[in-house]
């Protein structure tokens, strides 16, 4: 899971991402307001843990620009802020959840899970026109063609059907799909939406994903 972690505080910062980590997580810190809205906003994450004093601003902030942009992605907010009036207020902006600190690693564990479950649970089909992904089953569905997708597919599928209507760059891809450090230079975005063409597009349709030259791919909406 791609996490994206707000906090200015090195301590808490450190034992946060040595426990995620630990768990196989990959985490990305930002330390303000600004900072945390774009990489949030032009990154592909999974979830955000969200500190509220920050030193540029307040961490709301942050909530209401990600909520106009991706309403679907978990944010949980990590304070140390804990009167009830605090967490409601957060909680009404549109938090996912709301964790006082100091708090323990298995509690935030459990709280990320819970989160991503509910997430899941609440839109797990995407449809674009006639092209439908189950993110559940991975089934990628085209009129009366069906398709099982593997890891990358699926995501890669996935992604450019949550931007339809978008340019996508290859290197937005690279870093959603393959990883921030993969290799800039490689084809292999062009391999894989070859990949799903063969699998989705039929005789005389046109293609699933659209080439735009010199720019990258697109989903029509």
């Amino acid at each position: 899971m791609r996490i994206l972690l707000v906090e200015d505080e090195d301590r808490i910062a450190s034992f946060v991402v040595k426990g995620l980590s630990a768990e196989g997580h990959a985490v990305e810190r930002a330390i303000g307001v600004g900072e945390a809205s774009e990489m949030a906003i032009s990154r592909d994450y999974d979830l955000v843990l969200l500190d509220l004093l920050l030193p540029d601003g307040h961490g709301r902030e942050v909530l209401a620009r990600v909520r106009a942009s991706k309403p679907e992605l978990p944010v949980i907010v990590l304070s140390a802020l804990g009167e009830v009036d605090d967490k409601v207020d957060l909680l009404d902006l549109g938090a996912d959840d709301y964790l006082t600190k100091p708090f323990s690693m298995r509690e935030l564990s459990a709280r990320i899970r819970a989160s991503v479950r509910h997430g899941a649970a609440a839109s797990h089909i995407v449809s674009v026109g006639d092209l439908i992904l189950d993110t559940r089953t991975r089934v990628a569905t085209r009129g009366e063609r069906a398709a099982d997708l593997p890891s990358r597919e699926f995501a890669l599928l996935e992604y450019l059907m949550r931007h339809a209507g978008q340019v996508v760059t290859r290197q937005q891809l690279l870093d959603a799909v393959w990883g921030f450090d993969f290799d800039t230079g490689s084809n292999v975005v062009d391999v894989y939406v070859g990949y799903l063409r063969r699998k989705l597009d039929g005789p005389g349709q046109a293609s699933v994903i659209e080439t735009v030259r010199g720019a990258g791919y697109r989903v029509p909406s």
